[in-house]
């Protein structure tokens, strides 16, 4: 989540979460998703189609907890979905109803909450977490317990120990590999690199669960005023990538690409990535810009270029059938009252 994305209104929006933290649970009937009627009118591009949207979770409570400022998503062993909350909890969502189930909060070794952003489930349905504050990846019981925490390289913490800027660090989190690598996707740039060129951080799993550091890439965004807020593995090595911008007055760009890190240079040993022959960066392709899908009757609260639109940070893929992955987005809403918390089903083909 980047500080300068959080709009003037927050003030409102806290006072609305705080009516609503004695509210009662989210219910699985109210939660229902908002579908496009074709084929011809649900296209985004060529490559990706929206199946529907629900907002029923926006402004609601559970458990005591607020049910917003999501970040990431992930598919756990039994099915259901995993939600990861900035503010340091972690829901467990119907798959289907996308209502809550179950709520548990998190912490860091002294206690102390976490900038909470980034989610993957592991085999054995640990949780791997990722806070922005150091940053860090911490492994978590399904109770919330800390199990282990992995090794970062000095230069991506966050400055004067290292080169990342606050916020703008561990964003996103997935396996791959058959789950024999973990990958992390810083959000900006490091200190010393090229704006808009961003490192992908991985560690290959060792004997016992534990993972080392392993190989690093680097990936460029379209352009410098986009971060990366997510990145979720496929079966063949490949990524989907999320781009996402803010700008005041206008709204949230939002774009989707498939990228290949299997041929990118391993850039654990460059100390500044500015440009150097013989680098070979992450390939992306472009699979579509969000503002291009049809609205779906969606308003927003503040101008957007589609009031589809929000702040899309959290994504995961479902399912694969016919060719299109099945891939479930879901926006943080900062717990402002002018932003909402909305899941996107998109149908995405990839070649």
């Amino acid at each position: 989540m980047r500080l300068r994305t959080v709009l003037a209104t927050v003030t409102a929006g806290l006072a609305a979460a705080t009516c609503l933290s004695a509210a009662g649970p989210a219910t699985a009937t109210t939660t229902t998703i908002t579908t496009a009627n074709t084929t011809k009118n649900s296209a985004c591009s060529p490559s990706v189609s929206i199946d529907g949207f629900s907002d029923a979770l926006d402004k609601t409570a559970f458990g005591g907890y607020f049910v917003g400022n999501l970040s990431a998503l992930a598919v756990d062993k039994d099915g259901s979905l995993a939600a990861l909350a900035d503010r340091s909890y972690l829901f467990d969502l119907d798959a289907k109803t996308l209502a809550p189930k179950k709520v548990v909060g998190l912490a860091d070794e002294n206690g102390a909450a976490l900038d909470s952003e980034g989610l993957a489930v592991d085999r054995d349905g640990t949780r791997l977490i990722t806070s922005e504050t150091e940053p860090s990846v911490r492994r978590y019981s399904a109770d919330g317990r800390i199990l282990d925490r992995l090794p970062v390289p000095s230069s991506l913490l966050v400055s004067p120990a290292g080169r990342a800027t606050s916020n703008q660090t561990f964003e996103g989190l997935t396996l791959l590999n058959g789950g024999r690598t973990l990958l992390a996707s810083m959000e900006d740039a490091i200190s010393g690199d090229t704006p808009g060129t961003v490192r992908f951080q991985t560690w290959r799993r060792t004997k016992g669960d534990h993972f080392e550091l392993s190989a690093q890439y680097a990936y460029r965004t379209d352009d410098p005023a986009l971060g990366v807020p997510e990145v979720q593995a496929l079966p063949d090595g490949r990524l989907l990538v999320l781009e996402r911008g803010f700008t005041s007055g206008v709204g949230n760009t939002v774009r989707l690409f498939l990228a290949d890190p299997r041929h990118a240079t391993d850039t654990r040993g460059i100390e500044n990535l500015t440009g150097q022959t013989g680098v070979r960066l992450i390939r992306k392709t472009l699979l579509t810009d969000i503002a291009a899908c049809p609205s779906l009757g969606a308003t927003a609260r503040q101008p957007q270029p589609n009031p589809l639109l929000d702040n899309i940070e959290g994504m995961v893929v479902t399912g694969h059938a016919k060719g299109r992955y099945q891939v479930l987005l879901v926006s943080d809403d900062n717990q402002n009252a002018a932003q909402t918390t909305r899941f996107y089903r998109l149908s995405v083909r990839v070649r």
